[in-house]
Order: C-alpha cells, then sequence, then structure tokens
C-alpha cells in the first residue's frame, strides 16, 4: 500500500490502541482509497463516504465489493462505531458531513480524524468540538496530525446551513441569469458567491437555436447550463461533474429556475466520459485547475480531448479559464484550431470547432 504521512499516522494510531473495528466502520473523505484498503477487514465491511467520482472509483479498484461506497449525498449508516475522517480542504464539506453523521455515533463510538498539520486550523477543531463533542488533538508525526473526538449525544447542534441557497445579483450582464436562485451543497467551489470566472463566462455565451445538445461540462452549481436553458427552451442539457455536490447543485438549480424541465439529464463522471461520440454540438466548460491543494492543468487536458471525442463535427467547445493558463496553446494541439472570444486582464473565453 502507498499510503501518506497523514494516513499512516491514523493507521498506526488504530493498530497500537488495538481500536475495536468489528463494527460499522464509517471512512470519510479517503481520497485515493489507499486508507480504506489497508484496514483489516476480516470482520466488517467498511462503508466509504466521499464527495468525489474519481475518489470512489479508485476506492472501487482497490478493495472492490469488500467496502461499501457511498457518496456525500448519500443517507450515510443509521449506527456508526469506528468514524475515521481524511479532513477534506473544503472546511464547508466538512461540516456538512459532520451535521450529518453525528446523529449517528453513539457515546462509545471512536472518532478520529487526520490530515495535514497545514490542513488542520482552529476552525477545524471547532466544527468538531461543536458538532461532535469533546476534541483535542495530537502533535505533529511528519508533518501529520490526529483529531480525537468524544461522541455527546446530548449536544445541542445548530442546524445544518447546507445547502446554501442565494439569489444572483440583478445585473444586465448576467444575461438570463440575472436575479436568479442558485443552490450550492457543501464541497461546491465558491459556494456562498457567483466565482468570477463564470460571470465573465455568462456575458458571452454562445447564442443556440433549437433542439442542440449542450454540455455543461464541469457544471458546478449548473448556472451556465441553466442560463443556457433559459435562452433556448429546446435545447437538450447535459451536466457533468466528477463532485456528487456539485451535479446535486447544478440539478436543484436548474429546477429552480425552468419551469419547463425538458431533456436535461445530470450527470456524475470523469470528464465526458458518460458522453457517446460525436453526440454533442456544444461543450461549455470552466475547468478546474486545482486539485487539493496542487495546482494542475491535467484535468483540463482530460475534458478537452473528451469534449473533442464527443463532438459532433462542426461542434464547438467553448472554455473560461484564467489568462496565464494558456488553455489555447493545448486547445490547438487538440483541435487545431483556437479563438479568443473575449478577454479581459485575468480572464479569456476561448472558442474550437471541431
Amino acid at each position: 500500500m502507498s499510503t501518506d504521512a497523514a494516513d499512516d499516522y491514523l493507521l498506526r494510531h488504530l493498530e497500537e490502541t488495538g481500536a475495536d473495528l468489528s463494527g460499522e466502520v464509517v471512512v470519510l473523505g479517503d481520497r485515493t482509497g489507499e486508507l480504506l484498503a489497508a484496514l483489516p477487514m476480516k470482520d466488517s465491511r467498511p462503508t466509504l463516504i466521499t464527495d468525489s467520482y474519481l475518489a470512489m472509483e479508485a476506492a472501487r479498484t482497490k478493495v472492490g465489493e469488500a467496502a461499501t461506497l457511498l457518496s456525500t449525498q448519500d443517507e450515510p449508516p443509521a449506527r456508526i462505531d469506528v468514524l475515521l475522517i481524511r479532513v477534506p480542504k473544503l472546511l464547508a464539506l466538512l461540516e456538512d458531513q459532520l451535521h450529518r453523521l453525528a446523529p449517528r455515533l453513539h457515546p462509545g463510538s471512536i472518532v478520529v480524524g487526520t490530515g495535514k498539520a497545514t490542513e488542520i486550523h482552529t476552525s477545524t477543531l471547532n466544527l468538531f468540538e461543536q458538532l461532535l463533542g469533546p476534541t483535542k488533538t495530537s502533535l505533529a508525526v511528519r508533518k501529520a496530525r490526529l483529531i480525537f473526538s468524544t461522541p455527546d449525544p446530548t449536544r445541542a447542534r445548530p442546524e445544518n446551513p447546507w445547502p446554501l441557497t442565494y439569489p444572483l445579483p440583478v445585473d444586465g450582464k448576467l444575461g438570463v441569469a440575472s436575479g436568479r436562485e442558485v443552490t450550492n451543497y457543501a464541497g461546491v467551489f465558491c459556494a456562498d458567491r457567483l466565482d468570477i470566472g463564470t460571470r465573465f463566462f455568462l456575458q458571452y455565451l454562445p447564442a443556440t437555436r433549437g433542439a442542440k445538445h449542450v454540455v455543461d461540462l464541469g457544471c458546478g452549481n449548473g448556472v451556465i447550463g441553466t442560463a443556457v436553458a433559459l435562452a433556448n427552451p429546446t435545447a437538450r442539457l447535459t451536466f457533468i461533474d466528477e463532485s456528487y455536490p456539485a451535479v446535486a447543485s447544478a440539478q436543484a438549480t436548474f429546477e429552480a429556475n425552468v419551469a419547463d424541465r425538458g431533456d436535461a439529464s445530470f450527470l456524475v463522471g470523469d470528464a465526458m466520459s458518460p458522453i457517446p461520440d460525436a453526440s454533442v454540438d456544444l461543450v461549455l466548460n470552466n475547468p478546474p485547475f486545482h486539485t487539493h491543494r496542487a495546482t494542475t492543468d491535467i484535468v483540463a487536458w482530460r475534458m478537452f480531448t473528451g469534449a473533442r471525442r464527443a463532438l459532433r463535427p462542426g461542434g464547438q467547445l467553448w472554455v473560461v479559464g484564467n489568462r496565464h493558463l494558456g488553455y489555447h496553446v493545448k486547445l490547438r494541439k487538440i483541435f487545431g484550431n483556437c479563438e479568443t472570444v473575449a478577454g479581459s486582464p485575468k480572464f479569456v473565453v476561448l472558442r474550437s470547432v471541431l
């Protein structure tokens, strides 16, 4: 196994303390499946809860049918005896999940969190304390730290603020999206406001007519695809993201704003993998360039190549991105062409045609 320092610290703690893992064991937020696979499974069938399709598929590859795999949108087990938490990057996701899991814990439940020391802040410990019970932390070992909570079922907890719903600003630059209601589940990028890349993209969305198949790729909360559906009610929309909370957010946003839902699909998957070849007229994409704390263009590359495969001849990929990322170079390599539709000091909107 190739666990990292944070996972190693947790596994070593479980072994040294002789933790009883024969009951209902839940692992929250394992990013690679390595932590789940390293658990002794002789006497139990652990459950993984993750917000990520890619993390779930990685776990499936490593443990097969030996574990139960759930998304953060699924109903968690009714009773949890051991809760192991890989602290997520986004505090909102941790908050939502602790709200959902706390009622399943009992006074004898073991709760241990783990993460890099730089990922565990006072605000992290405060959430454990507020939502679960008395909490303490370990010394740092190899730049990793553990969190220990003692569940207190009598503890009064505030209401879970997630999902969060808010109206977009009334602004002519947002077009048909102006003033519309947006829903964000915990874990979605820029959860409490419209991100500036999407704001810029909304000003330059291509007009569509007729029953065109349009894909909102990396849909986030679905504002882009919803704007297309509002402007062209006959368009066929597909929303795709590898984040389960994102797809749930997109569906909620779409259904709150589009009276006649028409032909809309909401898919969790790796880039364009769920879409058949040569079946799409238009792909709209605001690619992420952060995976956990690493800056990378791997995801964007996979999205662009997947879009090319899925587009019909004459189909178009429109991309918004930070100017410094140089997406035009990659698009020219993949499509053989790339046009700058619009630009600002920070963002560009690019178009490639198959």
